[in-house]
């Protein structure tokens, strides 16, 4: 039996691409235990998609220890709750840093320490992270969030290795520019034409490559923008002037402006 008709925790589920994700696993006869910070829209897609809700706050140390003594036995945990990362570290106060960092990396860490340990004594299991383009190539105003995620890009790899000869299989998927919702939509920037993004829809079918497929990564973006972060990735010096003169530089600072108000 496939492990995505056991239980199934999907933090985040409350975002465009947490729903999308659960209602991909409601279709597949996942048993969804849903997590996110606004109870009216946690409670309403568990209503639609026949899963329990467990408001939880990833900020919050103790409201993560209630959320994993709450859940009970895990088959799947898709890491996918974030907050936005961006802006100029220097304008950051520490709290806010310190925030970043608590939701984006070492909450993910918690729960594949808490849920892990028992897919290792089962036998069987899967951990997703939800990562970013950002997990392998750098761009301006997104220091912290970088951080955190080429953090959990380390982590996840060195992981899955350490955890494949328990049966437990680990993935990282990483979304480009996701349209329709999100914290890229929210930010209310428009990319430029050349620009293509994916939609909610399309993560959660990369959710599901992953785990049925047990990949390590799988990437959810146009061809130019998978180039474009191989190539940054590669040479980060000739990238970043490349990025300046096509106005990457202007674009990022109006997505960290536009996202101030969500850190």
């Amino acid at each position: 039996m496939s492990v995505l008709a056991g239980n199934v925790l999907l933090t985040g589920a409350t975002g465009g691409i947490g729903q999308a994700t659960a209602r991909a696993l409601a279709a597949r006869g996942a048993k969804l235990v849903l997590t996110g910070r606004r109870a009216n829209v946690l409670e309403a897609l568990a209503r639609e998609v026949g899963g329990r809700a467990l408001v939880c706050d990833f900020g919050d140390h103790d409201d993560v220890e209630r959320l994993i003594q709450a859940a009970g036995e895990v088959d799947v945990v898709i890491a996918n709750a974030a907050m936005p990362g961006s802006g100029h570290v220097l304008a950051l106060a520490q709290d806010q840093i310190d925030r970043m960092l608590e939701v984006n990396l070492r909450a993910p860490i918690r729960l594949a320490r808490a849920f892990g340990a028992g897919m290792a004594e089962r036998g069987r299991g899967h951990l997703v992270f939800i990562s970013s383009l950002n997990g392998k190539a750098a761009t301006p105003r997104t220091a912290m969030y970088c951080a955190a995620k080429f953090g959990l890009r380390g982590f996840a790899l060195a992981l899955r290795d350490d955890l494949a000869p328990d049966g437990v299989g680990v993935s990282l998927v990483y979304p480009g520019f996701v349209r329709d919702a999100g914290m890229f939509v929210e930010s209310g920037v428009r990319l430029p034409r050349y620009v293509a993004t994916r939609s909610p829809e399309q993560v959660a079918g990369g959710v599901l490559r992953a785990i049925e497929q047990n990949r390590a990564e799988v990437t959810v973006a146009p061809a130019l923008l998978r180039v474009s972060t191989t190539f940054a990735s590669l040479l980060p010096q000739l990238a970043s002037s490349l990025s300046r003169r096509l106005g990457g530089e202007k674009l990022a600072i109006e997505i960290a402006e536009g996202q101030a108000g969500k850190r």
